[in-house]
C-alpha cells in the first residue's frame, strides 16, 4: 500500500492546507467562475446519480460516506434516515461538513478524519465514494474495493475519471508539468480494466460530463 499511502498524503496536504477555502466556496451557493460553476453542476448531477442507486428510505441502514468533503452527500443520506459514518482525510473539510449539517440530523452522523479504508469504521450496508478514489491507480482502487467490500452488505458506489481524450490530454500535461503545490493528479481509468481486476463484480452506472467535470459512476457488489 506504499503508492496508496503516498497519494493519500498528497490528497491530505492539498485539501487540508491548499484548497480548503476553494472547496468550501465551490460546495456552497456562493458565486464562482464559469469554469467552477460547471464543476459544481457536474458534482450535483453525480451526487444525485449515486444516491439514486440507494433506497429512498434508508432508515436502519448504515452508510459510509468515504471522502465526505464538505458534507453534501452526508446531509442527504442523513435526511433519508441513514446512520452515516462520514470520513475525510482533511480535518478542515470535516469541520465544514459538521458545521453545515442540520442540527436535526446530528445524531445520525459520526464524523471522522483519517483514512476512509480504516477497518475501525466498522461494517456497512452501503458505501459511497464520490471522487475520492480518482487519484489512485488501478491496483490501489481494486484493493480499496476489496477492503471495503469485505465490510459491505450491499454495494460500493464510487466514481473514477474515465479515459476520455480530454482527460487523457490534461493528465499528460500534468505528468509533463507537475505542479509545485503538491496537488494530487487524477488518474484516468478504462472501465474494462477495472472490470477485469474485480472479476465480474463491477457494473457501469453512468457518466456525468459537464464542462470541466467528467466523472464515471461505477458500482461494486461484493
Amino acid at each position: 500500500m506504499t503508492d496508496y499511502s503516498a497519494t493519500r498524503d498528497r490528497v491530505e496536504h492539498y485539501f487540508d492546507r491548499s484548497a480548503t477555502k476553494v472547496w468550501e466556496r465551490l460546495t456552497s451557493d456562493a458565486p464562482v467562475s464559469r469554469i467552477r460553476q460547471t464543476v459544481r453542476e457536474g458534482r450535483d448531477r453525480m451526487r444525485a446519480l449515486m444516491l439514486s442507486r440507494l433506497p429512498q428510505d434508508l432508515r436502519g441502514a448504515r452508510v459510509l460516506d468515504a471522502g465526505c468533503g464538505a458534507g453534501q452527500m452526508t446531509a442527504e443520506l442523513a435526511a433519508r434516515g441513514a446512520d452515516v459514518v462520514a470520513v475525510d482525510i482533511s480535518p478542515a473539510l470535516i469541520d465544514i461538513a459538521r458545521r453545515r449539517l442540520p442540527e436535526s440530523d446530528t445524531r445520525k452522523v459520526r464524523f471522522a478524519s483519517g483514512d476512509m479504508l480504516c477497518e475501525t469504521h466498522g461494517a456497512f450496508d452501503y458505501v459511497l465514494a464520490m471522487d475520492s478514489l480518482i487519484y489512485y491507480g488501478p491496483a490501489d482502487i481494486t484493493d480499496a474495493l476489496h477492503r471495503l467490500g469485505d465490510r459491505t452488505a450491499q454495494s460500493v458506489v464510487f466514481t473514477v475519471a474515465p479515459r476520455t481524450p480530454f482527460l487523457m490530454a490534461f493528465w499528460g500535461m500534468g505528468k509533463l508539468f507537475p505542479r509545485s503545490d503538491r496537488s494530487p493528479t487524477m488518474v484516468p481509468h478504462a472501465y474494462s480494466g477495472l472490470a477485469r481486476a474485480t472479476k465480474g463484480q463491477l457494473a457501469r452506472v453512468d457518466r456525468v460530463s459537464r464542462g470541466f467535470y467528467i466523472s464515471e459512476c461505477l458500482e461494486y457488489r461484493p
